[in-house]
């Protein structure tokens, strides 16, 4: 990963629930250097349900890992991201989707259902990541998903939200 590409990373964090409750952790950058890389880093994270990594990239994209022994479960919230990112890159690689082209629209890929046993459907999770009359930015979109989740208001301290 180039020295701009770790500059553009707003965020990365990694999510667990503990006995029922809500922990959160910032996660090194220099394990984003690929999906791989990342996935392991978030194996080191106890959790009744695995770890959930939510990493933003330069107020342009988000990328939800989710992993839970070998399981790894991916959503990416913009496929033509893959184009200047390698982490993104490396998610459409590990899904198995062909490379984004320049006239591709922005698009999810991955698991919608990824947060689904938590308590956020795949419905739901859509319906988020398609809401063009809001244009959240990543942050706002993984705040309101903490939010629903039952981890927003560490999430906002973590990032430095304001409370609406």
């Amino acid at each position: 990963m180039t020295v701009a590409q770790l500059e553009g990373i707003d965020f990365a964090l990694a999510a667990y629930r503990e006995e029922g409750v809500w922990a959160l952790e910032e996660v090194a950058h220099d394990v984003l250097e690929d999906l791989d890389t990342f996935a392991a880093a978030l194996r080191r994270f106890p959790g009744d349900f695995g770890a959930l990594g939510l990493v933003a990239v330069d107020e342009d994209f988000f990328l939800m890992v989710r992993v839970a022994g070998p399981q790894v479960r991916l959503l990416l919230s913009d496929v033509t991201a893959a184009e200047e990112w390698e982490l993104a890159s490396s998610v459409v690689e590990h899904l198995g989707l062909p490379d984004p082209e320049d006239d591709d629209e922005p698009a999810p890929a991955g698991d919608l259902d990824i947060l689904g046993d938590l308590g956020m459907s795949a419905m739901d999770l859509g319906a988020l990541l398609d809401d063009e009359e809001e244009e959240l930015y990543p942050d706002e979109i993984l705040s309101e998903v903490a939010r629903r989740l039952g981890f927003g208001a560490l999430f906002d301290e973590a990032v430095g939200l304001s409370p609406a």
